[in-house]
């Protein structure tokens, strides 16, 4: 940090001030530029930056940062927070803490659900932003046989079924191609522009008049370009929802505040089945309109409503707005003691992030994506199944439905889909992000496979392209409501979540961009590819290559997958700078651990040292 301000009251306790900053060697500027000379040492073992700094010396830094941001009224509340972030585990010892104040530190480890009703607004209401995404999957896949029919997306027309397949896929994976070439690259110059409220306003705003445009286009290429510009505002709102919630939330129930992207997304997903089913049974080409056009509800509420919650206090101190970052955490923490915490402690945080990145522009961020083994990391985490999503209505017709039978098979997996992601606000902090993977991944495969392997069963007459069998749709439907179940606890909330926490400051706007930017891509290819490689390879061939990168996913969890839960944005450093090569080993090490452990029965062995030094509440991931 810099010298005390010139309003000190005289020129001998500015020297004492200026002495005592040359003297104290195990200051916060000392200790903070010795580990800025040595990255590995800075995110090898991530160690509280004031748990070394000197009493004095940190009450020094305190009134120094209050009276340059203008906080001087709230100086001794700054300064006990201080002092709890230094010791956060000796609350109950705190002589410095009336009884008052102790209860309420304490009530947040013992009552981690009892926070000020913004926050839960904050979150609520943003994340409705992801229900835009979610109505838009489905609800142009109940739209998608019908304008298919109306717009004449056919062999008949374009000469060959190939072409046709192309075509079609062109066009459903519009959206999710703009997000991953151009959308979510908005997202930081958007952020840096216009923080991260006016980001999702823009990006909303984007998403309600390109759903007016798919209402009234009158020809496939128009649909595809009004699709593109739709996905202009998914990708930047996708980058940078989570990422404000994550900046906002405490460690305790980030990951569950975070993890409302997915129950909106999968709300909206229900949302737009229902949808599907409600215009489904009216004129074609009026309800085609309908359905698609309905989407322009939600993001007008996001707009109405995001500017009542408060700016991200990470993203105010990231740009010197010290004072209206407090206000932020006054209205996102229970007492002024915990914003002044919560402030102080975030400031440090972004000032050691400052540092060490002094210079650096938006390209050379993104080559420390890779550069960097954390970030490296951090980015080949994120893909989704959402072929069932994107085709569930065709996929029910082809296993013998009606068009209003299926579309109301699937209103019932958008159902599931939200129901059994309610129960992850609980799970995802309670078993952690990487346990619920390695659980679910199995049976993602086992019912994609059952979904594949059901198209087996009484295949359609010679001449006829669906079946009527009652035993083909019981087993068809019963796979696709039971992959929905296993997938809504799992891969659904996580991978925004864990891309929300897993980069650095420095680089998060960035790094977000990247993650939801693969994760489109992804999304991309199998909207893309899935009318085609269903007539080349048949549905059984298509679910059971899905189900095989399920396998292939769940191997790479396993291996390379670290835990993040109820750990700060700040601590994050410790567990990605494991290099990756001792991460898989100790892994490799824990699977026959375990192996010997529990199928062996050998119950005589020595428990495996921790992977994570320093900081006990690592090794319990």
């Amino acid at each position: 940090m810099t010298d005390l301000t010139k309003k000190s009251s005289t020129g001998s306790e500015d020297q004492s001030i200026h002495a005592a900053r040359e003297d104290e060697k195990g200051g916060m500027g000392g200790m903070l530029a010795a580990d800025l000379g040595n990255r590995e040492h800075l995110s090898a073992i991530f160690d509280n930056p004031l748990a070394n700094v000197d009493d004095n010396q940190l009450m020094l830094d305190v009134e120094e940062f209050c009276q340059r941001y203008d906080l001087i009224d709230q100086l001794e509340n700054m300064k006990k927070g201080a002092k709890v972030s230094k010791r956060p585990h000796q609350v109950a010892d705190a002589d410095y803490l009336t009884q008052d104040e102790k209860d309420v530190l304490l009530r947040e480890k013992t009552h981690k659900w009892d926070h000020p009703w913004m926050l839960y607004w904050l979150c609520t209401m943003c994340s409705l932003a992801a229900a835009t995404q979610g109505m838009d999957e489905t609800a142009n896949n109940g739209a998608l046989p019908i304008y298919s029919e109306i717009l004449r997306l056919t062999p008949e027309r374009f000469g060959s079924q190939s072409k046709t397949d192309n075509i079609q896929g062109l066009v459903v994976s519009a959206p999710y191609l703009a997000c991953a070439v151009l959308g979510c690259w908005l997202t930081e110059p958007l952020n840096k522009i216009f923080a991260r409220r006016g980001t999702i306003f823009i990006s909303s705003l984007i998403a309600a008049l390109a759903s007016i445009w798919e209402a009234v286009v009158q020809s496939w290429p128009n649909l595809f370009v009004a699709r593109f510009v739709l996905g202009l505002g998914i990708g930047t709102k996708s980058a940078t929802v989570p990422v404000y919630a994550a900046e906002c939330a405490p460690a305790p129930i980030r990951g569950a505040l975070v993890m409302q992207w997915q129950v909106w997304t999968a709300f909206g997903i229900m949302l737009g089945n229902i949808i599907g089913v409600a215009f489904g049974g009216l004129e074609p080409n009026l309800a085609w309109r309908l359905i698609l056009g309905s989407t322009v509800v939600l993001p007008l509420f996001v707009c109405a409503q995001v500017y009542y919650c408060p700016e991200s206090p990470r993203w105010l101190i990231q740009n010197n707005q010290h004072k209206k970052a407090f206000r932020s955490f006054q209205k996102l923490r229970t007492t002024d003691l915990q914003a002044c915490r919560d402030l102080y402690y975030t400031h440090v945080g972004v000032e050691i992030e400052n540092r060490i990145n002094a210079g650096k522009n938006f390209f050379t961020k993104f080559w420390e994506l890779f550069s960097v083994p954390r970030n490296r990391r951090a980015t080949w985490q994120f893909c989704g199944v959402n072929i069932i999503a994107y085709y569930s209505t065709q996929i029910f017709i082809d296993g013998g439905y009606s068009l209003n039978s299926a579309l109301l098979a699937s209103m019932g997996t958008g159902i599931l889909n939200w129901t059994f992601a309610l129960p992850a606000f609980l799970t995802i902090d309670k078993f952690g992000r990487r346990p619920l993977l390695i659980f679910t991944f199995p049976f993602l495969a086992i019912f994609l496979l059952w979904i594949g392997m059901s198209f087996f069963i009484d295949p359609p007459p010679p001449g006829e392209t669906a079946s009527k069998s009652v035993p083909r749709t019981a087993m068809l439907t019963t796979g696709m409501y039971l992959f929905e179940c296993f997938y809504s606890p799992g891969m659904g909330p996580v991978p925004f979540s864990y891309s929300a926490e897993a980069f650095p400051t420095h680089v998060r706007d960035v790094g977000m961009s990247w993650a939801t930017a693969t994760t489109w891509c992804f999304n991309f290819i199998l909207a893309f590819t899935f009318p085609r490689l269903r007539s080349a390879f048949t549905n059984q061939g298509a679910f059971g290559w899905y189900a095989a990168w399920c396998i292939i996913l769940w191997i790479l969890v396993i291996m390379f997958m670290p835990e993040t839960k109820e750990l700060t944005l700040e601590e994050l450093d410790q567990v990605f700078s494991v290099p990756t090569w001792k991460h898989t080993s100790y892994q490799m090490k824990n699977i026959r651990w375990h192996f010997r452990r529990y199928v062996l029965r050998q119950r005589d062995l020595e428990p495996l040292p921790p992977l994570y030094q320093g900081v006990e509440k690592f090794n319990k991931s």
